[in-house]
This record gives C-alpha cells, sequence and structure tokens, in this order.
C-alpha cells in the first residue's frame, strides 16, 4: 500500500505545511477543504505540490458527505495511509464570553468537534476494513487552546480541548490495531488566520510569551508530522505533542 494522506485544510496555512513536509517524504495526497477547486488558494497549492496531490472538496459541518470524501480518494489514489484533521474555524466574533451567542457556538463546534470527529470516524473505520503492511495514522491538530483559556473566544477554546479527548479516544480504540493516534497543539503561528491579530502578537512575542521569541511557521508543524506519520513514534500513541515554542511552558 502506497503511503497517502489526506489533509483537511491543506490548501493554506498550516496544512499547506504539512502537506508540502509530506510531499518531500514520498507521500501522495488529498487535499480537502470547503473551497471551490477553483479558488485562488486551492490552484495555487495543486500546482506548488504537483502531481503528488489532488483536491476533493468536503464541508466539514456536511457530515452526511465523508463517505463520499473517501470513495473519491481511493478511486483515485487507493487507501489513506495517514489522516491529518486540520481543519478548523476560528470563534465568529471575539469578545465577552458572556455574549456569546448560540449560533456563533454551533458553528464553531460544528466545525472543529462535530464534523472532525465523524470525518475522522469513517476513516477508522476504513483502516480497520483495510489490513495494510504500510504504517497507518491519525493526526489530530488542535490548539495551544485546548487547555490556555481565552475569555475572549470561549467556543473555539471549548472544541479545541473537546478535539483533545477526541484524540485520545481514539488512540484508545485504534492502538489494538497498530494505527497511531496523535495531537498536535500549535501555538502562535504565522498563517492566513492569524494576519489580523499580527502586530499584537508580535509586539506580546517580542515582550516575552513565547519563550522561543518568534511566531511559529507552518513548517514547524509539518516537521513533527512527517514522523508520526512514518510511525517513528509508534510506541507514544496517544502522544499530545506542543508545537508552541515554549508558549503552554508554565512559568512563575
Amino acid at each position: 500500500m502506497s503511503k497517502l494522506a489526506l489533509i483537511t485544510g491543506g490548501q493554506q496555512g498550516i496544512g499547506l505545511g504539512i502537506a508540502r513536509e509530506l510531499v518531500g517524504a514520498g507521500y501522495k495526497l488529498a487535499l480537502a477543504s470547503r473551497s471551490e477547486e477553483d479558488a485562488p488558494q486551492v490552484e495555487a497549492a495543486l500546482v506548488e505540490l504537483g502531481d503528488a496531490a489532488i483536491y476533493v472538496r468536503h464541508d466539514l459541518q456536511d457530515i452526511d458527505n465523508v463517505a463520499s470524501v473517501l470513495d473519491q480518494v481511493e478511486a483515485r489514489l487507493g487507501p489513506v495511509t495517514t489522516f491529518v484533521s486540520n481543519a478548523g474555524v476560528p470563534a465568529k466574533v471575539r469578545g465577552d464570553m458572556l455574549a456569546l451567542t448560540p449560533d456563533s457556538f454551533d458553528f464553531v463546534l460544528g466545525v472543529n468537534l462535530r464534523g472532525a470527529f465523524f470525518l475522522a470516524q469513517e476513516v477508522a473505520r476504513r483502516m480497520l476494513a483495510t489490513p495494510s503492511d504500510t504504517y497507518r495514522s491519525i493526526v489530530f491538530v488542535t490548539s495551544v487552546s485546548a487547555s490556555m483559556a481565552s475569555i475572549e473566544r470561549a467556543e473555539y477554546c471549548i472544541s479545541k480541548a473537546g478535539a483533545g479527548m477526541m484524540a485520545e479516544l481514539f488512540a484508545l480504540r485504534l492502538a489494538p490495531h497498530g494505527i497511531g493516534v496523535f495531537e498536535l497543539r500549535p501555538g502562535i503561528i504565522e498563517t492566513e488566520m492569524t494576519a489580523g491579530v499580527k502586530d499584537k502578537y508580535t509586539a506580546r512575542i517580542e515582550g516575552g510569551l513565547v519563550p522561543a521569541q518568534r511566531w511559529g511557521q507552518p513548517v514547524d508543524i509539518g516537521s513533527v508530522v512527517v514522523p508520526l506519520a512514518e510511525g517513528r513514534f509508534a510506541f507514544a500513541n496517544g502522544a499530545v505533542i506542543p508545537v508552541d515554542g515554549g508558549l503552554s511552558l508554565a512559568r512563575l
């Protein structure tokens, strides 16, 4: 079985950083997001990644579509050996959690937690149904917000904390079958999602918020995913790995 990674949100930001590193390690890729295939970011990613990558449209809120997505990937490239659950959405509006509305809460959890769970569930089912000599893995990209509270984006933090438990549950369920499950918790990463707060966070990083004293880059996440996907951390199944320059370290 050839090495094939399915990456949600792989057309930009952290997902694209992961895609670049996996292509460099010899993986074929299926990128999935809610964007149309002719969207500029999708087209640019496919040009950059070349023949190694295909694109399949999938909105994580559409849980009825998960089987179709995997059918399309398998028909074109074969069974998925690595699933990177990366796509997510931020809070619609940052503000007082006491003013948080149900529609914003439901939207964020619907994508980051509900949608991510049911796609991972279908991937896991198919992995179990298809024996393989190739190491298989699922990597959940969550956030330091899984454990670090930000009261101005409560729904995002709740979704990422839930995603952390989701990763733990999948690890327990799949470990007896030799399928590795890992959780990565990125910190402050320079992407399109953080562009609007760049000046604010640059000042805080320079002021000591991040011990590494720099912004994280998508390649920082991608370089961690590759050895996990290749099975070099197979006996560390269920590991939670902060990729945050020391941001989440407890300090006095």
